[in-house]
């Protein structure tokens, strides 16, 4: 049987039918001749005189058919006519699918892979070949890719998979389609799966896009290979196609060639579980998770411009591919374990960690001897179970004792730590873990039944052992008294390697949703011994760590800390007798705070009492970071610890400590002309750079130490992560334009230079707006409406098009307005006369919505669309 048509229809949007061709091909084995329908850009390269550096071979899924490559085949020759390297694409329609031939038989998996040979040899396909595979196509490329091993150049995948779980079903859609009695009328006598597959697209495909997708399938008979397809999903053992199944995954799990993995974590069908196991098989490839999209990811989002990229950045030759990178900032200082100065002290009874936040408002005191005890006991009960270098731990204790304890233990074996951040709340905390895919989390009762509830991957494990029902319904399989107990006389693994990765940490997700940033031993060692030699930490030290990301540094400093009486998720829980009490019982030295939690201490001041103040009189060293701190704000909590030096250190969870300032250098340049928040100059060999901004307001792309230039901050430093957790994209995007070797960043934050070498920030790059005088940053206007009376707090946005843009002025109030809109005409003259930019209006709120980590990151991008809709006479809500 060879049921083919002449191909594609005429008017299908997006279809180039220059590129559609038909090509007759003998079956190995049988000697039948089957038609195959494909699209195939090499005949027009050929006619504008241009020769391809290797050829893209592209396999769809089902039931889609080559039209799913459209976008990837114009941009292609698009490129090429750019001057940019030229990639041939050759896109299938699989046999029985789409138009080419139905042969009327049952086309298993190895036959596939067979038939996929049978077309490249037809059709003559020599390499370098790169590989693209969606949905079950991606199965079918890969095995192509493990046959042909001298030809290929790199393996391209979207959504798919190559193993199915023995404790996990398959996907519920598929379940369903194939079941008895169904798997008929679903797939090939009613058009069902096909349709449920085009509804699977985020946003909605169009009713154009969805008919060319429906083109090939129109009849019973056409769709008959949707039906055989489904019904060759290999589920169990005893499936034929099992063992071609098992070959290729082994096969993959030996290529060396260049990955890239593009991903809609949305998708119902091949979830992130399905990622994370190509991933372990395949651990040197680039993987970007596309938030948001889903099954059709090539529909969702624009996977050609990623594709391309990535085969210019990875793929020009199989030798520049596996050339090493250049050596990072910090690679060749002296290197010492996170863990080293806690095993230095593992005999010392003086006091390591102190909990005021313990339940029942007891304080808990842990000895260096025991907290080193209970690393060793639980790094050895780890690995007793399973757990091993490389794999990831997500950890969802509140900060203190067994927080440190887990941490040290997960990175002393090698394992990943995932933290994150309780204040990205339920939504985005979920988001952020089921990203990263654990294979372990432990957690106590709150966030065991959060990852029971949300369907979480990976083993849980309770901090306190669990009544047996409990530990049921939450899938608990063990506790951490039980594995400590197993590891009491076990030996300790062979220690990671300083290049090994160690941790995972969430952005705080309010410039998006939340990011992991990947950090391996060595920086997070290089970020310890920088803060040690910038603020003088020695082990008499002791610390107050009021902010969550240096809570857990105390053992690795070899100082002793303390936790205050808080929840270090609501910073504004913070108290200033709470921070007396902590310095009381630590006698610490440095306290660290974030700017929320500063606000709250200054704002319960006087609830001090004597011994209080005495208590804070002996502190020498005061920390606020996570958010530029005004002088205002940085003096009120100075006069409660007056022996202190206030410091403001600049960074973020890619680079926690970039630049530092103090009161003084604050005071020093209170009368500067530059705009903006003076955050210091650059901490130890870290480097700065601006990239000025062009006048769309967009970074030119020639960073330079220009002083007094307005662009964006691009930072380096030894304790910089070294990537963002399966986001190549953002990476690519944070790493473009290097301005010399080694590792940068580019932070989304604008700013400047002044001759003296401060860095000044002035905002977000997001949050720039284009008047007809140019790009202008929101800050330094902030900071002048900020000025005026009754005024607490401002936002300043761009509100019109780009390039005429009018900037309005949003501000809270003390005593706080009673609802939002338009400021009363005394304010509103009050604000202008304070501000040197006019103001097209100003706006009051109750109040300006941040994030939940700091509570001071504001979201302009969020107020400036409030703003324009309140100023367009539209329904004046909170914003």
């Amino acid at each position: 049987m060879n049921d083919a048509v002449a191909g594609p229809p005429a008017g299908l949007p997006g279809l180039d039918l220059r590129l559609s061709r038909t090509r007759s091909v003998p079956e190995r084995g049988t000697g039948a001749v089957h038609d195959w329908h494909y699209l195939d850009t090499g005949d027009e390269l050929e006619r504008r005189g241009i020769t391809p550096v290797g050829t893209i071979l592209a396999v769809h899924g089902n039931p889609t058919w080559s039209y799913l490559w459209r976008t990837l085949a114009s941009a292609s020759l698009q490129a090429a006519d750019a001057g940019e390297p030229a990639w041939r694409v050759v896109a299938v329609d699989q046999l029985d699918m789409g138009f080419s031939a139905r042969t009327g038989g049952n086309r298993r998996l190895a036959r596939r892979v067979s038939d996929l040979d049978d077309f490249t040899g037809a059709i003559g396909l020599a390499g370098p070949v790169v590989t693209l595979g969606h949905d079950w196509g991606g199965v079918i490329s890969l095995g192509w890719a493990v046959d042909h091993p001298d030809a290929l150049a790199g393996v391209m995948l979207l959504n798919t998979a190559v193993h199915q779980p023995d404790d996990a079903p398959i996907p519920a859609p598929l379940r369903i389609a194939g079941a008895r009695g169904v798997l008929s009328a679903s797939t090939v006598g009613t058009p069902a799966f096909l349709e449920t597959t085009l509804a699977l697209a985020h946003p909605p495909l169009a009713r154009d896009i969805k008919d060319a997708y429906r083109a090939p399938y129109r009849s019973t008979a056409r769709r008959r290979g949707i039906g055989t397809f489904v019904d060759d999903i290999p589920a169990e053992a005893a499936h034929p196609s099992f063992p071609e199944l098992r070959r290729i995954a082994e096969g993959a799990a030996a290529l060396r060639a260049p990955a890239l993995f593009l991903w809609g974590p949305e998708d119902p069908i091949f979830s992130d579980r399905y990622l994370d196991d190509l991933a372990d098989r395949m651990p040197h490839a680039d993987v970007h998770r596309f938030e948001g999209a889903g099954h059709l990811v090539a529909e969702d989002r624009p996977y050609a411009d990623a594709v391309l990229a990535w085969l210019g950045d990875r793929v020009p030759s199989a030798a520049a591919a596996s050339a090493e990178l250049p050596a990072a900032d910090g690679e060749s200082a002296p290197y010492a374990p996170l863990w080293a100065a806690l095993e230095a002290r593992r005999d010392d009874d003086d006091v390591a960690v102190i909990d005021l936040a313990a339940r029942g408002g007891q304080q808990r005191r842990v000895s260096w001897r025991l907290l080193d005890d209970r690393v060793r006991a639980l790094a050895a009960g780890l690995t007793e179970i399973g757990v091993g270098k490389g794999q990831r731990v997500s950890v969802l204790i509140p900060p203190g004792p067994t927080l440190t304890a887990v941490v040290y233990a997960c990175v002393r074996i090698g394992a990943v730590v995932v933290v994150a951040d309780a204040g990205l709340g339920v939504r985005g905390l979920s988001r952020a873990v089921r990203g990263a895919w654990p294979d372990v989390v432990i957690g106590e009762l709150p966030g065991l039944a959060a990852a029971r509830a949300l369907g979480w991957p990976g083993i849980h494990i309770s901090v306190a052992p669990l009544p047996r029902v409990s530990a049921t319904v939450l899938h608990a399989s063990t506790d951490l008294a039980t594995i400590a107990a197993r590891g009491a006389e076990a030996p300790l693994p062979p220690e990671p390697e300083p290049d090994d990765p160690a941790a995972i940490l969430f952005t705080s997700g309010s410039t998006g949703p939340a990011k992991g940033v990947a950090y391996t031993h060595r920086q997070l060692s290089a970020l310890r011994d920088v803060l040690a030699t910038h603020f003088g930490v020695s082990r008499d030290t002791g610390l107050v760590t009021g902010f969550a990301p240096f809570a857990l540094l105390g053992p690795a400093l070899g100082t002793r800390s303390v936790t205050p009486d808080m929840n270090v998720s609501a910073p504004r829980t913070l108290t200033a007798t709470a921070v007396a009490a902590a310095v009381r019982a630590s006698d610490a030295r440095i306290v660290f705070l974030s700017p929320a939690a500063i606000m709250n201490v200054v704002a319960t001041a006087g609830e001090l009492d004597a011994d209080d103040r005495e208590a804070l009189a002996t502190v020498q060293t005061f920390l606020s970071t996570g958010a530029p701190v005004g002088e205002g704000l940085l003096t009120a909590a100075a006069e409660l610890m007056p022996e202190a030096e206030a410091h403001t250190p600049y960074g973020m969870t890619e680079c926690l400590l970039v630049t530092d300032v103090t009161l003084s250098g604050i005071r020093e340049v209170r009368d500067a002309a530059d705009q903006g928040v003076c955050v210091g100059r650059p901490i130890g060999a870290n480097l700065i750079l601006i990239d000025p901004l062009d006048p769309d307001g967009r970074p030119s792309g020639r960073p330079s130490g220009e002083p007094g230039v307005l662009g964006e901050v691009v930072v380096s430093a030894a304790h910089l992560k070294t990537s963002y957790d399966r986001l190549w994209l953002t990476d690519r995007q944070a790493e473009r334009d290097a301005p010399a070797p080694g590792r940068w960043h580019r932070t989304g934050d604008v700013g400047h230079l002044d001759a003296a070498g401060r860095l000044w920030i002035e905002g977000r790059l997001p949050h720039v707006f284009v008047t007809t005088d140019g790009p202008t940053a929101p800050v330094g206007t902030e900071q002048q409406v900020e000025r005026a009376a009754h005024v607490r707090r401002a936002a300043v946005v761009g509100i019109g098009p780009r390039g005429i843009q009018q900037a309005v002025a949003v501000v809270e109030t003390d005593p706080a307005a009673r609802r939002p809109g338009l400021a009363t005409p005394e304010l509103t003259d009050e604000v202008r006369a304070r501000s040197e930019r006019q103001l097209a209006a100003v706006l009051v709120v109750p109040q300006l919505p941040t994030d939940i980590r700091h509570n001071s990151k504001i979201d302009r991008t969020r107020v400036a669309r409030w703003a324009e809709r309140a100023l367009a006479g539209g329904r004046v809500g909170a914003p």
